[in-house]
């Protein structure tokens, strides 16, 4: 088995691994750093597929203090308040370094101050863009930043598991697969950041790239570690339903058309939002996306089965003017979303939960830090948008420089557990020269057990159903192998494991979803409807004992402001 030493390594390529680069590299310009990505740096993952914006309070009527509050509040109180706190505190520093830094252009109003337009769930217009492409601007100029400097890239590299230390210090190290050769690597490091991004691809309708499969979640269930709240899913309410047959289905037609006050619809042409939140088409995504698949249960579906967005009463001139790009993928698809309307539906978008970690980004794992997607605390139990890709961006940074300065390049590189080593073999080449099977008709089970049983509205009988059929199929495509004629770019072999990722983390999904027995922000429970008692919240901490996943809860931390108190009043 090939094997490479490293300072730093960081799994995954997005905001949070290319901001975590940086930031390390410039705490200590001598440390070696390697970036591991599962595609090319700058051309895969989430943050790139971003269209809205990034969430700061910079305008002199705004506040951090007014943006903690929309998003504890938005957060269902469920959220790590320190993160949080640090995550509203911080925004406004990471977004003038992507400016006079690292060279981004954001949209700027007459009077050149930067533009902020509306997103869901928040008390002011905070949300900083570059029309509705901000996701590509902020990749392509963190890529750049990243390719000029002295950073080892391992591109097409696969990730399989996380290795401790034979003496039990820590993490030693991962276990990787290339896949243009099919040959394993052990990447031996100092420190070791998880930021590959989370990923609800599971479900029917999905907005990440299908890259994503939640595998940094999954890494960090085997080797132990806790997740919390994973059965925080969120669904942003309006996917593209262009039919089926194409993968421009499911992906996201974002929150700004909403703020800039886009009508839903329902099949009887009736706008329907007032019905369910006094703030219309801009309440927050949970409540959207319930009041949507409301009115779907209801007999009032689109043809496709979804509801409808309506942009023309605005001017179609304005809205392929702010809108353009996807004025121009509605149009790819056949609609008109300057003057027409377009079939929508609710689609799995972001984990609010993930690995539990600290905010110098470490984690229970002597070692092993987190940031971004993979990690879970800071959005509570539903994410604003806007503030998926501040959370990667600040986090990232702090990762960074927290990996640099807890770095010692005079320390010996811990050895791995042999033992530990031979699973991960085990486990990435067991499927090699296995009867073949449908591994298509495993991913469409997948597809249908999670939108109908663990989806949007849940159940005790629906997740009791959903723990049964997400059980067997992790028996059945433990079952199923691959060719092992070529292992260079074998894609079948890549879909195997990503299902085994998808699969685990859906378990954990579930288990999670059934211990909460009451309803908070994206997880709803038609069986328990109302919160729980806010003061006395808790949240789930999810672990692999086993074969079997064990839910524990804990109480919320209330560390800076408490339910019905508001920061606001006390700056004030």
């Amino acid at each position: 088995m090939n094997q490479l030493d490293t300072d730093i390594l960081i799994l995954g390529a997005g905001g949070a691994g290319l901001f975590a680069a940086l930031h390390a590299k410039k705490h200590n310009p001598d440390l070696d750093v390697t970036i591991a990505v599962k595609g090319l740096l700058g051309k895969c993952g989430c943050t790139r597929m971003v269209q809205g914006g990034y969430n700061v309070a910079l305008a002199k009527e705004d506040s951090i203090e007014r943006h903690f509050m929309d998003t504890i509040e938005g957060g269902a109180w469920l959220n790590d308040q320190d993160l949080a706190w640090l995550l509203v505190t911080t925004a406004p520093v990471r977004i003038r370094e992507l400016e006079n830094e690292l060279g981004c252009f954001f949209d700027r109003n007459p009077d050149g101050t930067v533009h902020q337009k509306a997103f869901a769930g928040q008390t002011f217009d905070r949300t900083v863009h570059k029309g509705d492409l901000t996701g590509i601007e902020i990749i392509n100029r963190l890529a750049e930043q990243v390719w000029r400097r002295d950073v080892r890239r391992l591109e097409d590299h696969r990730a399989i598991d996380l290795i401790p230390a034979a003496d039990g210090s820590g993490l030693a190290g991962v276990y990787m697969l290339d896949m243009r050769s099919g040959e394993p690597l052990f990447v031996r490091a100092r420190t070791t950041l998880l930021a590959t991004g989370g990923g609800p691809t599971m479900y029917k309708y999905h907005t990440p790239s299908g890259d994503k499969s939640c595998d940094g979640m999954a890494m960090a269930l085997r080797a132990g570690l806790p997740l919390r709240d994973i059965e925080m899913v969120q669904f942003h309410p309006t996917g593209l339903l262009a039919g089926e047959g194409t993968r421009m289905t499911g992906t996201v037609l974002e929150e700004g058309l909403r703020g800039a006050g886009g009508y839903l619809t329902d099949s009887a042409g009736e706008r329907f939002m007032f019905k369910y939140d006094p703030r219309g088409e801009r309440a927050t995504r949970d409540i959207v996306s319930r009041a949507i698949q409301d009115r779907i249960r209801t007999g009032f579906a689109s043809p496709h089965g979804g509801v409808y967005i309506e942009m023309g009463h605005l001017g179609p001139a304005k809205v392929r003017r702010e809108f353009k790009g996807m004025v121009e993928r509605c149009a790819d698809c056949g609609f008109d979303l300057a003057g027409g309307r377009v079939e929508v539906i609710p689609t799995a978008h972001y984990m609010m939960g993930g690995v539990v970690f600290a905010p110098d980004c470490t984690t229970p794992m002597p070692r092993l830090f987190a940031a971004g997607e993979d990690t879970g605390g800071v959005h509570g139990a539903n994410r604003l948008g806007g503030n998926g890709v501040a959370n990667s961006t600040v986090f990232g940074g702090l990762a960074g420089a927290s990996m640099a300065a807890k770095t010692n390049r005079a320390a010996a590189l811990a050895d791995p557990d042999p033992a530990a080593l031979e699973r991960a073999r085990e486990r990435a080449f067991a499927p090699l020269g296995k009867p073949r099977g449908d591994l298509s008709a495993i991913r469409e089970k997948l597809y249908d057990i999670m939108w109908n049983e663990v989806g949007i509205l849940r159940t005790a009988a629906t997740l009791a159903r959903g723990t049964t059929a997400l059980d067997a199929l992790a028996r059945d495509v433990a079952e199923i192998g691959v060719a092992d004629a070529d292992r260079r770019y074998n894609l079948t072999w890549m879909d195997r494991l990503n299902l085994e990722s998808l699969i685990l983390v859906s378990r954990a999904i579930c288990a999670a979803a059934t211990a909460r027995t009451d309803s908070r922000g994206a997880h709803f429970r038609e069986d328990f409807p109302t919160a729980s008692d806010l003061a006395t919240s808790r949240y789930t901490l999810t672990r692999l004992a086993g074969d079997d996943l064990a839910v524990e809860t804990a109480p919320v931390a209330f560390t800076r402001v408490r339910p019905g108190e508001s920061l606001i009043e006390k700056a004030a």
